[in-house]
């Protein structure tokens, strides 16, 4: 993403919201500063702690009593707790010892302090002997996205400078997977899953479609047959008494204000314990409701040549949309396993543009392609995927607009509503460009995230002979 100042006049009345901008940008531009040069002062403090280590012992007490004493000098000061400060400068230090570009980026403006926390967080996966060539690829990514967008591809940055492939990792990390039960307070307590990411992922949208369900249909629902009575479709029936009781929806003289949350819990506790959503009062008879029919959606996007050659695969990873990279192994699995027919998307060899989707149906062309190119909602910093998102037509086709791929987008149904009921303009540009216009004139731009080039120059040797050119590459959203 792009912006630009106003090229135009602003509209009546958005004078005012000019001025906010500029000054909030420019107060943003001073916080990044600060806080930069903050982060260099506090690993100063730590190179300071490391030295006064460095003549201990490895084992010595006193080499961490050092650092501790530095960091409750700055905690004193700060009226901090030496813990808070001892973290900061553990941070600051992987920053200006691991991380440079980045935190140059920071202390010009061009990056904030959520953008460089996510670069770090992405940097701990990446060995050390690595991190300098992340650095520079991730600075220079984090530039005009959203922390948002940044993550997922941040994701695939790392993988694309690990040492070994990412099926080897994931055949490792899958002997950490679990259930565990962890005490909380007021008779609460936390259940965590450890999971392949595609699973989590498909177990977490099943779950916020059932809650949805739930919560759409309680406008329709009739009017209570009496207390402790649940209305079924051969009249009023007890309710049920096979399921837990902090699952059970409010009783039928109380109104239903669970929230999202509430329900995914609520929906969570009754398939584990029931096998059956007794949450969902869509339902008609006694046995499992039409919750039970909602499966997960996500959307997969595996290159051909991965499959091909599973051994190059960090170079150019499967991607679980908007989540990151996901193993050759778990994508070929899918790939076999589902029933739904997948996208072929020829891309351009070399900028890895979308040229076009295969498929029969015409109109289901046209929703496959945008899927295929948009990936996600293409709003400013919206991570929404391009299957749950609506498509719009740039240009209203009430006023003349065509349905074609040059006048069509993907828009989560938040941000559909916000082109259609405010002064945000949308239009759409040459190579699927998406060009915003907000109410104060800005410019802002949105390109589709191109896949990887089907070809890669490298140096020849003497060793590896030059390779004939790849086809273009195919990738197939799911």
């Amino acid at each position: 993403m792009s912006s630009s100042e106003p090229s135009v006049a602003p509209e009546d009345g958005a004078d005012a919201l000019s001025s906010v901008v500029i000054e909030v940008l420019a107060a943003d531009a001073a916080v990044a500063a600060a806080e930069a040069r903050r982060t260099r002062a506090l690993a100063r403090a730590g190179h300071l702690a490391l030295r006064e280590m460095a003549g201990q012992r490895a084992s010595s007490r006193e080499a961490e009593l050092a650092m501790r004493e530095v960091a409750s000098e700055l905690a004193a000061a700060q009226h901090l707790s030496d813990r808070t400060v001892q973290a900061q400068i553990s941070r600051a230090l992987v920053l200006t010892d691991h991380l440079p570009v980045t935190l140059d980026a920071w202390e010009s403006g061009r990056l904030s302090r959520v953008h460089v926390h996510a670069i770090m967080d992405a940097a701990s996966a990446v060995p050390v002997e690595r991190r300098a060539e992340f650095d520079g690829l991730a600075a220079a990514t984090a530039e005009g996205l959203s922390p948002g967008r940044l993550r997922s591809r941040l994701a695939i940055l790392a993988e694309s400078v690990q040492p070994t492939t990412l099926t080897e990792r994931h055949r490792a990390g899958r002997a950490t997977r679990g259930v565990r039960v962890v005490p909380g307070e007021n008779g609460m307590s936390d259940l965590i899953a450890t999971l392949p990411t595609v699973l989590a992922v498909a177990v977490h949208d099943r779950l916020t479609q059932q809650a949805r369900a739930i919560i759409d249909a309680r406008q329709d629902q009739p009017a209570p047959a009496g207390p402790g009575v649940r209305a079924g479709a051969d009249g009023p029936r007890p309710p049920a008494v096979d399921g837990p009781a902090s699952a059970s929806p409010p009783g039928p003289s109380e109104p239903d204000t669970r929230t999202m949350d509430h329900v995914r819990a609520d929906v969570l506790a009754d398939l584990l314990l029931t096998a059956a959503p007794d949450a969902d009062p869509t339902r008609t008879d006694d046995g499992a409701g039409t919750l039970g029919a909602i499966r997960a959606r996500i959307q997969v996007v595996v290159p051909a040549l991965t499959m091909l050659r599973p051994g190059r695969e960090n170079a150019n990873p499967a991607e679980l949309v908007g989540h990151g990279p996901i193993d050759a192994d778990t994508a070929g699995r899918l790939a076999d396993a589902t029933r739904v027919p997948w996208d072929r998307v020829i891309t351009h060899p070399i900028t890895g543009a979308v040229l076009h989707t295969d498929t029969y149906q015409r109109t289901a062309a046209i929703d496959r392609y945008l899927r295929a190119r948009d990936r996600h909602c293409r709003w400013p910093g919206c991570t929404v995927p391009a299957v749950r998102c609506e498509i719009d037509h740039n240009h209203d086709w009430a006023r003349g607009g065509r349905t074609e791929v040059c006048n069509l987008c993907c828009f989560c149904q938040r941000h559909h509503t916000q082109k259609q009921f405010t002064r945000w303009k949308v239009r759409q540009l040459d190579g699927g460009v998406m060009e915003f216009t907000s109410p104060t004139g800005r410019v802002y731009t949105d390109s589709p995230h191109p896949y990887p080039p089907g070809v890669r120059f490298t140096e020849a040797s003497e060793e590896s002979p030059p390779q004939p050119v790849p086809p273009p590459v195919e990738r197939a959203p799911f």
